[in-house]
């Protein structure tokens, strides 16, 4: 037997991108481990979405060098975007790396492994597919999970100003809805009881299918099959956030009271020039029908600080907005420029220490939010699926609301995979306390 060792970064895609490379490398033999001195082949999952992921990213594959000196037999492999986006330029950063692979090329790893095996010579594959075979790889998580990732698509048409997502995962790829069932029922089948919709812009599938079956109408099919209770989808871009998807808020029982709404900026102004085709305005419209549909709904987003022209004027408005909203958690960030954006080439930078500043700021007030949510739940009973054991003690579960809010108790092992009431008892920043109802297990 032979092992295999994956370290990933970025988002829950590429999570799941990572349990498909292990899925696909059980047919060469490998199996999984977490101990990297044990690892035959090790492969790094990277992300440059964000600068901070990428530079993450490079300090580890730097790490490997001393693995590969130690021991050359170990084959070195990197996949993700920032293979995608540095090709063969790979090798004059890091001359032991063995293979390189890009998102479209998941599939071809047993191929790229075997050629190197043989001929120990460097390989990369890049190439954009017309149809990515590696995003219906069914991989069944280790027995005793009760929750699964399920990329539905993948890729992006929206080509905002700041974003690699278009370059390095391609145009929009919707699969199809009786693949996505199968699999879906096959996780279930396994134990699975919640399953999160993958894709950068779930809102847009079916429009690559052409066959008029849309998001919504996806949504209830899967609400339809057996041993599924809850259903969740990351992430949505406002401006094709459907009337019809919101209603699914009130018509789908299975579908989870939480969206992350990426919304960027609350400046009109830098939202044009961001090419995110929605107003300030026009989100804020979204947000209070999503709250009619769904009054207990919790909202999440992004928001990029320091976008390239943004003013005092305009960093006051992406304020105004979060008062407004007042998000349940919000994901923010310095804009950093990525190679291939229209972003790059333009003009009128901000400041480092002016980015800093206000992303403190603005995350200083977004903590006062979240914790003022979370407070405003204590003494409310809510449904929890166990997901295991707490990390913060062995006398503890947790799982999480269907708001998404992550819920620790007093329990036993073999509750995992029950949905419990349990009363809330004390807020805090990223977590809550509960307790369970009496009469629950």
């Amino acid at each position: 037997m032979k092992y295999l060792y994956i370290q990933t970064f970025g988002c829950q895609m590429n999570i799941h991108d990572s349990d498909q490379m292990a899925e696909i490398l059980k047919g060469e033999g490998y199996r999984k481990t977490d101990d990297i001195e044990k690892a035959d082949m090790v492969i790094i999952n990277t992300c440059s979405i964000r600068e901070k992921a990428e530079q993450k990213a490079h300090s580890q594959i730097g790490r490997f060098r001393n693995i590969k000196k130690a021991r050359p037999h170990v084959i070195i492999g990197v996949g993700g975007c920032l293979a995608q986006q540095l090709k063969e330029k790979f090798l004059e950063k890091a001359p032991f790396i063995d293979i390189v692979f890009g998102t479209h090329n998941i599939h071809k790893l047993p191929e790229l492994v075997q050629d190197f095996e043989r001929n120990r010579m460097f390989k990369v594959e890049t190439s954009f597919q017309k149809e990515t075979k590696s995003l219906g790889v069914l991989s069944l998580p280790d027995d005793g999970c009760v929750t699964a990732y399920v990329t539905v698509m993948q890729g992006c048409d929206n080509y905002c100003a700041f974003c690699v997502v278009p370059y390095l995962r391609g145009r929009e790829e919707s699969r199809k809805s009786i693949d996505i069932i199968k699999e879906i029922e096959a996780l279930a089948d396994h134990g699975i009881k919640e399953v999160t919709l993958l894709g950068q812009n779930v809102n847009s599938y079916g429009k690559s299918l052409g066959n008029g079956y849309g998001f919504s109408i996806l949504l209830k099919d899967i609400a339809g099959i057996r041993g599924i209770e809850r259903i969740r989808f990351t992430t949505s871009q406002p401006r094709d956030l459907s009337e019809d998807i919101i209603q699914c808020f009130g018509e789908v029982i299975t579908l989870c009271e939480h969206i992350h709404l990426p919304v960027q900026s609350g400046s009109d102004r830098i939202l044009e020039k961001m090419n995110r085709h929605y107003t300030s305005r026009d989100y804020l419209d979204k947000i209070a029908r999503l709250r009619e549909v769904c009054p207990r709904i919790s909202i999440t987003s992004d928001v990029i600080v320091g976008f390239p022209g943004e003013t005092e004027r305009d960093f006051n408005d992406t304020l105004g907005l979060m008062e407004t909203v007042r998000f349940d958690n919000l994901f923010s960030f310095k804009y950093s420029d990525r190679p291939g954006t229209k972003a790059v080439q333009m003009g009128d930078k901000v400041a480092e220490e002016v980015k800093k500043d206000r992303l403190m700021m603005l995350q200083a007030i977004q903590e006062k939010y979240t914790l003022e949510k979370n407070k405003s739940m204590e003494g409310s009973i809510e449904k929890i699926l166990v997901e295991g054991r707490s990390k913060n003690s062995s006398e503890d579960v947790m799982g999480r609301t269907t708001s998404n809010k992550i819920v620790n108790f007093r329990g036993e092992s073999n509750w995992v995979g029950k949905t419990v009431r349990a009363r809330i008892t004390k807020a805090y920043l990223h977590s809550l306390r509960g307790e369970l109802v009496e009469g629950q297990v």
